[in-house]
């Protein structure tokens, strides 16, 4: 009869995560662990919960939908800054997870960014609920300075004989595994790992294990036999782990080259900080019960232990912050009363009824997912922005929203454009709305500090965002670890085609004047390839805050971001997406600080006042100065490409600027979307509709999707409802081709979706050119997605800055000059355009120039550009500033400029 296969959890697994350190994603050892067969496997990153979300969603996987899962165990591997031997924590219930979270931001306060400094007695404070256990160091007398340390060993060398081969000489062979850092860390003398069981025992005496492992370092059974002793004399029980770093064997040699650079070391320099072999990836059950087999009781303790663990991430339970209403009213109905109060505001005339019918939709379903403290929480942002003059526009999703528009977040009119309201919220899909909202890229902060100052930091952070390895990131860091020189790695690095994801290719290679056979070069790009989209280290997004009712750093740690009086999540945007959670993305935009500067000059010199929202529309002037590309200086459109397709779209109305700013993009581009499209708009091709068989659906199916684009898809919002009505993809799969899309940034999915959908269209009588077509531009837009709701909102800003250029161009090229750094042209540029466009510019003057560029009037009254001293090259606004302060009557010499502003000293 055979035996029933032994049950294992694995409780020490590092992700990617662990920044150089784990050589596998989140998703690859979720997905091993599942085909293994393993009872449970434990997440822990170092002194870091950033992977555990990517290791919880991996479970959507289609390939796991219909296996047995293994239970997923969320916890952290603690680093400690005085010594202490590491210790796995994890949390058996809600409220010990929040405690984990708050120990983890304890620690990362206190440090600079990217670091965490904790010491066993924050560890002591924080316990309660946490199961921990303590892993041993491997070798204790050692140094990374100890010449032993030092020796040469062979990475990459051949797999260790089959596991039932226990090798006598492998102490000889293969020397035990260190970092230098660890190494280190023992030499200074730190607590022994039998004092840290015994003061943990005293206060948590059922919660407190010894961890060992079986690497195939020669001396295992004896070390087995001396943990089993410490063990029993400490009363706590022996845990069986396998320290993994990686999915497979095969990722040993890539583990050794992210050790390298971790290390500042070549190969050739790393000798024993490296593996001595490829143990450290996941095992099956069967192999760790035979290399246990003289300690069962350390693979059965794995199962116990992960049975007491009853917290997942699905008791995250998202709460938003409550938001100030009046008395007597609740969130939802103030929402109503300032929604149909605006709306009256926006439509003087009276609510269109196309307007008023969306309202109500909107509301009605935000009521049903209780979103209106969010939607209040935006207003109040925006209203701060407004009270204190900051130009500020929500973009995005947002523009699908009618509720937005009449609530000031969004100038989009939802009167004058039939966007999606569905891709903003919905309630099948289950996401939460995301609203961006653009502010003056010079004002911004003042935004982001009152955030702060009303929810505090324990309630209030900004999203992180992962920062992956790109080819030319990878090529030269790889490159230093093969012992290639600075100039090489430079050269092969300076070949790579813009910052994207793509591998290293060999004709990249060869444009870099290498041979691709080298066999030095062959593998340093091998590497670098594998290394592509491995998550570097966290930075802060631009913008995106998560505001919590509840502490928040009892749902994620917290850390300080490297500017002052800014704190971020370890979680990215597409992380808080999947666990639900609101943000609220403040954003910085160059063209908004322009766009103000040059309404108050227009206000200032009697030209009217202006805001976003008052600009006279559809002024044929303005379309007549597009359709000559005459650019320089307009929002979205001053690009050389733009500047081309502007004479080829001559575009007439608003929403012609919706598909020029759209069209000049990698989705359309690629999807060889753009030269049909302006065929049928120059009346050179016929507007067709492609159409299934008859026996599959109606010929006019495509009409609604793609009637507005003459029949070519140009939009995100375009390629899925393309599959849902093409390829009759289920609103699952629609969700997940959206999220695909959603992720650009990081190793995609969207492939796995390219037979079904061009598969379904063929078979439903779509040709396979046009069925082909679709899905390259949803691939394009897996590179750069553009929904033509940000389309939409960007389209305005392009309206508003051509028409300022076209009306007050002498106000408007002061507003760019003294907006920069923003755009495409130097000054030099944006004064040589303002001439042509018949402003007469004065060059700086002692006596008359400030910092900033003003306007003045000529003797014709015409309005004159006097440049200001920050054009000056080298010259300070502080200089500027003094020379204000003295100049009454204004210098007769420079003699006297000298001496009255002190001007004699270089300072």
């Amino acid at each position: 009869m055979t035996e029933p296969a032994p049950l294992y959890a694995e409780l020490a697994v590092a992700t990617n995560f662990s920044f150089l350190r784990g050589a596998s994603r989140p998703e690859e050892l979720v997905l091993a662990a599942t085909l293994l067969g393993h009872h449970a496997i434990g997440i822990a990153d170092r002194n870091s919960l950033a992977g555990v979300v990517r290791a919880y969603t991996a479970f959507d996987h289609p390939e796991l939908a219909k296996m047995p899962r293994p239970k997923l165990l969320v916890g952290a591997r603690l680093v400690f800054s005085d010594q202490t031997p590491d210790i796995l924590a994890y949390p058996t219930n809600r409220e010990s997870y929040g405690r984990l979270c708050r120990l983890l931001s304890r620690g990362k306060l206190r440090a600079k960014k990217g670091d965490c400094t904790l010491t066993f007695d924050d560890l002591i404070e924080w316990q309660e609920g946490l199961l921990l256990a303590v892993i041993p160091p491997q070798r204790i007398a050692a140094s990374k300075h100890d010449p032993r340390a030092q020796a040469p060993l062979r990475p990459f060398g051949p797999p260790p004989p089959h596991a039932g081969e226990e090798r006598k000489s492998a102490a000889a062979d293969f020397p035990p595994p260190f970092t230098g850092e660890v190494l280190a860390k023992r030499a200074e003398g730190g607590p022994s790992t039998k004092s840290v069981l015994h003061r943990l025992r005293e206060i948590a005496p059922d919660r407190v294990y010894l961890t060992a492992s079986m690497l195939h370092h020669g001396d295992d059974k004896r070390r087995l036999k001396r943990l089993r002793g410490i063990a029993r004399e400490c009363r706590v029980k022996l845990l069986a782990i396998n320290d993994v770093l990686y999915h497979a064997p095969e990722r040993r040699a890539l583990a050794d080259v992210v050790a390298c650079i971790r290390e500042h070391k070549t190969l050739e320099e790393a000798g024993r900080l490296l593996d001595a072999n490829a143990e450290r990836h996941l095992k099956p059950p069967e192999e760790m019960a035979r290399l246990f087999r003289e300690a069962p009781e350390a693979i059965a303790e794995t199962v116990s232990f992960a049975d007491k663990i009853e917290f997942s991430l699905d008791q995250l339970k998202y709460n938003y912050p409550d938001e100030p209403v009046p008395k007597g009213k609740s969130p939802q109905r103030h929402l109503e009363d300032l929604t149909w109060e605006g709306a009256a505001a926006r439509y003087p005339t009276g609510i269109p009824d196309k307007v008023r019918a969306t309202l109500e939709k909107e509301l009605t379903l935000i009521a049903k997912l209780d979103y209106a403290p969010y939607f209040l929480t935006v207003r109040d942002i925006v209203g701060f922005a407004n009270a204190r003059k900051i130009l500020c526009q929500g973009r995005g999703s947002a523009a699908n929203s009618a509720v937005c528009f009449a609530l000031g977040i969004t100038g989009v009119d939802p009167n004058a454009i039939d966007l999606l309201f569905e891709r903003f919220i919905s309630q099948e899909r289950k996401e939460p709305p995301d609203i961006d909202v653009d502010f003056e890229h010079e004002r911004r902060e003042e935004v982001i500090q009152d955030v702060y100052k009303r929810y505090g930091h324990e309630h209030a952070a900004i999203a992180a965002t992962v920062i992956s390895y790109r080819p030319r990131s990878a090529i030269r860091e790889v490159g230093k670890v093969f012992g290639l020189t600075e100039d090489v790695t430079a050269a092969l690095a300076g070949s790579v085609w813009g910052s994207g994801g793509s591998e290293y290719e060999e004709r990249e290679v060869r444009q870099g004047a290498f041979d691709p056979e080298n066999e030095t070069i062959a593998r340093a790009v091998t590497f670098a390839n594998a290394l592509i989209g491995f998550p570097r280290h966290l930075s802060q997004h631009v913008g995106g805050f998560v505001l919590t009712r509840d502490r928040l750093d009892t749902i994620v740690p917290i850390g300080p971001a490297a500017m002052k009086d800014r704190y971020f999540i370890e979680w990215d945007k597409d992380d808080i997406d999947r666990l639900g959670m609101m943000k609220v993305d403040v954003l910085a935009l160059g063209m908004l600080t322009c766009i103000r500067k040059a309404f108050e000059l227009i206000a200032e010199t009697g030209g009217g006042r202006y805001d976003l929202a008052t600009v006279p529309r559809e002024d044929p002037a303005v379309y007549d100065m597009l359709c000559k590309a005459d650019a320089i200086g307009v929002f979205q459109v001053e690009s050389r490409a733009q500047m081309n397709m502007l004479p080829r779209l001559r575009p007439r109305t608003f929403y012609d600027l919706v598909i020029e700013v759209a069209i000049v993009r990698p989705g359309p581009i690629q999807g060889d979307m753009v030269h049909p499209y302006l065929r049928r708009r120059g009346g050179a091709e016929k507007v067709v509709f492609p159409s299934p068989s008859p026996e599959h659906g109606p010929a006019d199916e495509l009409i609604q999707v793609l009637g507005k684009t003459l029949g070519v898809p140009l939009f995100q919002e375009q390629a899925m409802r393309l599959a849902i009505v093409a390829a009759k993809f289920t609103p699952e799969e629609a969700n997940g081709l959206r999220r695909s899309m959603a992720t650009f940034r990081n190793s995609g999915t969207i492939h796995q979706f390219r037979r079904k959908m061009i598969g379904n269209m063929v078979t439903r009588g779509y040709a396979q050119d046009f069925a082909e077509r679709c899905f390259n531009q949803i691939e394009g837009f897996g590179t750069y997605g553009f929904p033509e709701s940000h389309a939409a909102s960007f389209a305005h800003l392009v309206y508003i800055s051509a028409w300022i250029k076209c009306h007050h161009p002498a106000a408007f090229a002061c507003a760019l000059l003294n907006s920069q750094p923003m755009g495409f042209y130097a000054p030099a540029e944006i004064v040589r355009d303002a001439r042509e466009h018949g402003v007469e510019v004065r060059a700086p003057d002692v006596n008359a120039s400030g910092w900033d560029n003003t306007l003045e009037r000529g003797k014709d009254g015409a309005l004159v550009l006097r440049l200001g001293l920050r054009q000056i090259g080298g010259f300070r606004e502080t200089w500027a500033t003094d020379l204000a302060k003295v100049r009454a009557g204004g210098f007769a010499s420079i003699d006297d400029v000298m001496g009255r502003a002190d001007c004699r000293r270089r300072r």
